[in-house]
């Protein structure tokens, strides 16, 4: 039986109900709207957002894998985020913060010799990589708008939908020695809402929907359901139910976005090899 940091017991055989699923569609919601509103206007407010989005990541990191470390380790593991997000926020190169990215994830390592090191490090580059992956997607002007919404449109509709199907029609288990909440009716059923989700926020983005970008939009859910199960590996290895209790009903920051740092590191890889470093989303989706 896994605990929590708080100490209570957790029993994972336990089917979960929709008894929070108001809650949890109240904070998509507000917080959804309030991203996109963001996103819509980008400039200093959006690149600002990424930079506490990339800060709430760390922490909840820290607290899962963190026990025991250090002042000066974390004070200096924070120095080291505020460094790579400064060219962020003032929107430089990106190439900058991916290098800062590769030197931290080194120093963080030396700086933490203990058994733990490897995973303290890890949850620093995973913060930069995840807020310079939206960050870049989202440049690029309508380009950047509509290749975000996209992104957005797919996670979103994967993670909601397949809470959903996996609460209602249950089922074989996707990966149960990993989240043994998950089913195959779920991550089915969120793959088929995303398909629908990202070709409908496309052509409402003015674009011609067709048989590649059904294909984009379910593969990145795939990625992102992937990235789910890899912050639920985290957690069981760590023995934490929740990342943090930062949204209602949803827990942490990180169990909300683990899907949206997996496919969005995914598409701006995609954009990078189309676009290149300065605007990739132009590599997705031309617009004027």
């Amino acid at each position: 039986m896994m605990r929590s940091r708080q100490g209570e017991g957790l029993d994972f055989r336990r089917p979960r109900r929709l008894n929070n699923f108001g809650l949890r569609v109240l904070s998509a919601v507000v917080l959804g709207g309030l991203v996109l509103l963001v996103t819509y206007f980008g400039g200093l407010l959006f690149h600002l957002m990424i930079a506490l989005f990339a800060g709430a990541l760390l922490y909840e990191w820290l607290a899962m894998v963190g026990d025991g470390l250090r002042l000066p380790t974390r004070l200096a593991l924070w120095a080291l985020l505020l460094i790579g997000l400064v060219p962020l926020v003032f929107n430089m190169d990106a190439a900058v913060v991916v290098f800062v990215a590769l030197v931290a994830m080194g120093c963080g390592i030396g700086l933490e010799a203990r058994r733990s090191g490897t995973w303290v490090a890890g949850g620093l580059v995973y913060a930069l990589v995840a807020a310079v992956s939206i960050h870049q997607i989202r440049e690029g002007g309508s380009s950047g708008l509509a290749a975000i919404v996209f992104l957005f449109s797919v996670v979103w509709a994967t993670d909601s939908f397949a809470y959903v199907f996996g609460r209602l029609i249950g089922g074989r288990k996707l990966a149960p020695r990993i989240s043994p909440s998950k089913t195959w009716s779920g991550a089915l059923g969120g793959a088929l809402a995303a398909v629908i989700a990202g070709t409908g926020s496309a052509r409402l983005m003015g674009l011609q929907p067709g048989f590649v970008l059904a294909m984009a939009a379910l593969v990145l859910s795939a990625v992102s359901q992937a990235g789910d199960l890899f912050e639920s590996a985290v957690k069981r290895r760590f023995g934490v139910k929740d990342s943090g209790n930062m949204i209602p009903g949803h827990g942490g920051v990180m169990d909300r976005v683990d899907g949206l740092v997996a496919a969005g590191l995914a598409l701006y890889l995609i954009g990078l090899l189309v676009g290149g470093i300065h605007e990739p989303s132009r590599g997705l989706f031309y617009l004027p």
